[in-house]
């Protein structure tokens, strides 16, 4: 449902305000992603402490850490406040042409509100998500999310103010941070009691340790994912930035619908960390590494097909990329996403440390050649900056210090497995792809059958090459079991 309006709202936003309008919410949305480097990882580091605690029900050790999140989240969105206000004279230089649009600094200071008070009350989901109950967090999130894009399309057809818009994003984020609070304080309420105890020097240690090495990580993840729009803006235009934001817009809700898995599974990994043996947790990581192939496999299929006959119903033609961008935005979405498995059990067990250098590299090689490229064959040159940087860091290194580090096992076990899956992808995308062509055409009813098309060959492949696989086997053990509780 919150897909489907987010959809609605897009097209909305699109008709009424237009691709400059569209441009500058890609540009300052990730303009502002990247000033959330003043989090520094506290949160996940805090998170990871958290398991333990709660697996054997820690109260204290629970109130103890809640307050150090309180402290460092107030800390944390007061200095994107400030460092966000502090970029304001300086918007012209992020663009190659100034858009026509009134109130430009007011409108980037709303963004920096709305990013900053974010954190105030945001800290107590984290409780909630460690606890293994991110089906909680998730109703809170996208019930808001719901009401927000139904609100902001009535005030853009009734007024087309984009600075209403933005008031009302500002509000329903506050609104849903309270609200989650208010729901942590009613499950947990001795989040509130005032006697507390002083953090004690071991678990202070690990946390600063954990911090230390996601700030490594958050600078690499800032600068791959978070200055591509930056880069495009500056060197193709804002336009494109509009262009790409709604081809993200289609990742980000694949990413949504699959990221709740993950996300739940986070905290029960963690717990499978404290309790489980080295056999165990192989095991589970290979289910989890097999149903994120099968899941972003497919999905990376779909993208690739799907992706222009739907905005070009959706939005029209001119919203276009030429099918060789969408084939790397596509890549990247891949490459990108098949390192969930093993980012998801890096973060449950906490193994930031051994690779806390790695994205220096990652992105260092990415703005450099992402900037080379950009100026020689246009805004592809930012994708295969992403592409290249992503293959030769995080392809191998986030899997040899995985298996090294939290398996003890070889790891050419997964390269293995990860040649195999991406070998199969690419034979189903191409019988896919033959059979989709053969549709032609781009009406609706054309893009009906295609997705009848690419939701079931593919998935009909997968099931011939594995339905003998012990992931296989599992997973379908897992589901079968669950019809029959029904």
């Amino acid at each position: 449902m919150a897909l489907i309006v987010s959809f609605i709202a897009r097209m909305v936003f699109v008709k009424v305000l237009g691709a400059e309008y569209l441009g500058v919410n890609g540009l300052f949305t990730n303009l502002l992603s990247i000033l959330a480097f003043a989090e520094l990882g506290i949160g996940t580091a805090i998170t990871y402490s958290m398991y333990k605690p709660l697996a054997v029900r820690d109260i204290n050790q629970i109130k103890t850490l809640m307050r150090l999140f309180k402290r460092a989240y107030l800390t944390i969105g007061t200095s994107i406040l400030i460092l966000g206000l502090s970029f304001t004279p300086f918007l012209d230089k992020l663009l190659k042409d100034m858009p026509n649009i009134d109130h430009l600094p007011l409108i980037y200071i709303m963004f920096v509100i709305n990013s900053s008070i974010s954190y105030f009350y945001s800290y107590k989901r984290s409780l909630i998500i460690a606890d293994q109950k991110y089906h909680i967090d998730t109703l809170y999130r996208y019930g808001f999310k719901i009401a927000l894009d139904i609100l902001q399309i009535i005030v853009l057809l009734i007024t087309k103010n984009f600075l209403l818009f933005l008031a009302l994003q500002t509000v329903m984020t506050f609104l849903q941070n309270l609200s989650i609070s208010r729901k942590a304080e009613k499950m947990y309420p001795y989040i509130k009691e005032k006697n507390i105890k002083k953090m004690d020097v071991g678990t202070k240690n690990t946390i600063i340790k954990n911090v230390k090495a996601l700030i490594y990580h958050k600078v690499g993840s800032i600068v791959v994912m978070g200055t591509d729009n930056i880069l495009i803006s500056k060197f193709v235009g804002i336009a494109a930035v509009g262009i790409y934001s709604n081809y993200y817009l289609i990742i980000g809700a694949v990413n949504t619908v699959s990221g709740v898995m993950f996300q739940s599974m986070t905290a029960s990994i963690g717990n499978l960390g404290v309790t489980a043996n080295k056999e165990k947790k192989l095991f589970v990581f290979d289910c989890l590494n097999f149903i994120t192939f099968w899941i972003y496999g497919f999905s990376s299929i779909a993208l690739l097909i799907l992706f222009n006959p739907f905005i070009e119903i959706w939005l029209g033609d001119e919203f276009l990329f030429p099918m060789l961008i969408t084939l790397l935005i596509v890549l990247n979405f891949y490459v990108g996403s098949m390192r969930k498995s093993v980012l998801t059990f890096r973060e449950a067990l906490g193994l930031y440390w051994y690779d806390r250098y790695k994205p220096l590299f990652e992105a260092g090689i990415n703005l450099v050649v992402s900037i080379i490229l950009v100026n020689k064959i246009g805004i592809s040159g930012v994708f295969v900056g992403t592409f290249f940087s992503t293959i030769t860091t995080c392809f191998w290194v986030e899997p040899y210090i995985l298996y090294k580090h939290g398996f003890n096992h070889p790891v050419r076990s997964y390269f293995f497995r990860y040649l195999f899956y991406t070998l199969t992808i690419v034979f189903t995308g191409y019988v896919t792809w033959t059979i989709t062509e053969k549709v032609g055409s781009s009406s609706i009813l054309a893009l009906i059958l295609k997705i009848c098309i690419v939701t079931i060959v593919p998935n009909v492949i997968f099931g011939i090459f594995y339905s003998k696989t012990k992931e296989f086997k599992y997973f379908k053990k897992l589901i079968l079991s669950k019809l029959i509780r029904k």
